[in-house]
């Protein structure tokens, strides 16, 4: 017996995609660092915070790659100069990446209190039903 991947299925055509999608977001996975929450705002929107204390604005960086929302935070070493007795913020890069689905876009970002708030939205289609005409061959 073969055994069929959900990708090959004879009824899910053009859904091959969908398990590179999911490869490719289990390979982004960057521990826990930073931590991060998604909220469901309303039926069509959706908001991604990222705790990204330390880091200014000009320090991040968020940009859409291939349908992928990339967060990625570099901070300046400012440590030139200056004695640590104990060193317990970490001045280190991140990168953090979330797969948008088709019809989800990025509405906006703000920081607030050390949060990185990203605001997405979900364009809803005109009609649900499509009439499909049949033309003569």
């Amino acid at each position: 017996m073969t055994k069929m991947t959900f990708g090959s299925h004879p009824f899910l055509l053009g859904f091959d995609q969908l398990e590179r999608l999911v490869e490719r977001t289990a390979k982004a996975d960057s521990g826990g660092y930073p931590p991060y929450n998604i909220e469901q705002i309303s039926e069509n929107a959706y908001r991604i915070t990222l705790a990204t204390a330390g880091f200014s604005e000009q320090d991040l960086s968020i940009t859409l790659e291939h349908r992928q929302l990339v967060i990625r935070g570099r901070q300046e070493d400012d440590s030139e100069g200056r004695l640590f007795l104990h060193r317990g913020i970490a001045a280190r890069q991140f990168q953090r990446s979330f797969v948008l689905a088709d019809g989800v876009d990025v509405a906006g970002a703000t920081m607030e209190n050390g949060l990185l708030h990203i605001d997405l939205s979900r364009a809803m289609p005109d009609s649900v039903v499509e009439v499909i005409e049949i033309r003569k061959g």
